[in-house]
């Protein structure tokens, strides 16, 4: 049995998703943002499951301003410039990517970083200062893994720039329980919870028809990416 339910995805950074249409429980859900289809179960899920998972797993489209992006694609042309597309990994997890980490930003992009620390993360939850940019090569992408724990907390947030593209999570233990997120160009991803902890997550490569056939064609993607501080208790072992 297939049941579709209508979303609404506001570009409110406080509204990130609102019920507007549902038909009972589902063994299979999509939600849609103008006319397409941006999430997608695969598997069998508990409707209630489905929600715990979308209120973990949020995605803000427009988030950014054409002019923001630029902004940011700019100052983090300059730190990347130097540097080669790799296509090994120190834990095999990326692959045709470049990467490195910011403090300093820009007053403009400052700014920038400060809506998404608002929107993504609690006010008792430290976010690290040091921001990570990654660009991925149109023929690059994210194979599936869980964040080490050892260097990030509950929280993931991510700047989508450039590029749409596909974000897959698997679930570690169901194998059969998939969704497919649709990040799109100058989107805002906030991943905790279960879909941090109990999913692996990739970036799925170029040209790859999914979400009911519709295909989204990723050329080079930069993602600039927040992160919670490592949980204390970890340390503390």
């Amino acid at each position: 049995m297939s049941v579709y339910c209508k979303y609404f995805l506001t570009t409110s950074p406080l509204k990130s998703l609102k019920i507007i249409h549902s038909l009972g429980c589902s063994v299979r859900r999509r939600f849609y943002y103008n006319d397409r289809p941006y999430v997608s179960f695969g598997g069998v899920w508990d409707i209630n499951l489905q929600k715990v998972f979308c209120k973990d797993m949020q995605v803000i489209f427009d988030f950014l301003s054409e002019k923001d992006e630029k902004s940011l694609v700019e100052e983090a042309e300059k730190l990347l410039k130097r540097l080669r597309y790799e296509y090994d990994h120190w834990d095999n997890a990326i692959h045709g990517y470049r990467e490195t980490e910011h403090l300093h930003w820009n007053e403009y992009n400052m700014g920038i970083l400060k809506r998404v620390q608002k929107t993504a993360f609690h006010s008792e939850t430290q976010d690290m200062k040091l921001v990570h940019i990654l660009d991925l090569a149109e023929n690059g992408f994210i194979k599936p893994h869980v964040d080490s724990i050892k260097f990030c907390g509950n929280t993931i947030a991510g700047l989508s720039l450039l590029s749409d593209s596909v974000m897959r999570l698997c679930h570690t233990v169901e194998k059969d329980k998939v969704v497919d997120v649709l990040l799109k160009q100058r989107s805002l991803y906030i991943m905790k919870g279960i879909a941090r902890y109990e999913y692996t997550h990739e970036i799925l490569g170029s040209n790859v028809p999914n979400l009911m056939n519709y295909t989204v064609h990723k050329s080079r993607r930069v993602s600039v990416i927040c992160r919670s501080m490592p949980e204390m208790d970890f340390h503390q072992r």
